[in-house]
């Protein structure tokens, strides 16, 4: 057993940066996290056409599905020992990182959202989702070189969306200013799963989740009450998509989220992101009547093969 051990550690390199996975997973793991990442991307593909059907303001939306997200898990937190335990023994780094991804999360929404009235969708969009290049460049400067096919499928997957979406950038004064807004949203983004995956290798999901997301939740109450943005008064239909989107964007999606990045690291996690653009697309089509634009199907392709670029360095920076 110890010498086992002592060769597992020998073929561990010493200077493995710490966001990145601390252990190779088992294939069977590997393949259990990339089923959840799937229901967690189908899960935040949900949220624009949720949004675009709600009637409140969207920091409100944002507020909410944080605020009945943590509403949800209390329960499960406060009344069973387990979990009391992991908030107890949670120490003070892994609080103050959870925390610190909170108001990540919140700032990505604080952003965001306003951005889409600013400037034009397709060009939000496209900004906002520079999430994964933020998280390689984070992680170079922590010391970690990633492997040129990682660098190439993030490109690729990012040039997927842009295929989608279209970048449209305006002269404009305030729609510059959107578009500033929405790449400093996408920034926020990435710092939200790098602090989530350091948090993750030693913090259950539930533990951290219940912090980042009650710290998302105060600070958009914050920002809400600040900013004037209707908290109630809306119809039972609204109260009941405020419900759903907190079901699937944020219970299945960025929980799940928060779960595999554990497993499957930072980068992949952020690049399979990528398919909430072309699955919002897939979905609005679906339920809401809307036609796909033509290029919904090969930018979903062109996604999943930067994504499968992605996952094959991670093989061989492992191996």
């Amino acid at each position: 057993m110890h010498t086992a051990r002592t060769r597992a550690a020998a073929t561990t390199p010493a200077s493995a940066p710490s966001a990145e996975v601390a252990a190779s997973p088992s294939a069977a793991a590997v393949r259990l996290d990339i089923v959840l990442l799937a229901v967690a991307i189908a899960g935040v593909s949900l949220s624009a056409p949720l949004i675009a059907g709600t009637v409140a303001p969207a920091l409100a939306v944002a507020f909410w599905r944080n605020a009945m997200a943590v509403g949800a898990l209390s329960p499960l937190v406060l009344l069973r020992r387990r979990h009391r335990m992991e908030l107890r023994t949670l120490g003070r780094r892994a609080l103050l990182l959870s925390v610190a991804s909170g108001a990540l999360l919140a700032l990505h929404f604080g952003l965001w959202l306003p951005s889409l009235r600013m400037t034009s969708v397709a060009s939000s969009t496209a900004l906002a989702t520079t999430t994964p290049i933020w998280t390689a460049l984070v992680l170079r400067l922590r010391g970690h070189r990633p492997h040129a096919l990682a660098w190439a499928g993030m490109v690729l997957a990012f040039l997927g969306v842009v295929i989608l979406t279209g970048v449209d950038l305006s002269l404009s004064p305030r729609a510059l200013a959107g578009d500033a807004l929405a790449l400093a949203g996408g920034m926020a983004a990435a710092g939200y799963v790098l602090l989530g995956s350091e948090v993750r290798r030693t913090a259950s999901t539930t533990a951290y989740t219940y912090v980042c997301y009650t710290t998302t939740a105060v600070l958009l109450l914050v920002t809400c009450l600040l900013t004037g943005a209707s908290l109630g008064g809306y119809s039972g239909e609204t109260w009941l998509k405020l419900a759903l989107l907190t079901v699937t964007a944020q219970l299945l999606g960025h929980t799940l989220i928060n779960r595999v990045v554990k497993g499957l690291g930072p980068s992949v996690t952020s690049t399979a992101i990528l398919l909430e653009t072309p699955g919002a697309a897939l979905i609005a089509a679906v339920w809401l009547g809307q036609t796909p634009p033509a290029a919904a199907y090969p930018a979903l392709v062109v996604i999943l093969g930067g994504l499968a670029l992605v996952i094959a360095a991670g093989r061989k920076e492992s191996s």
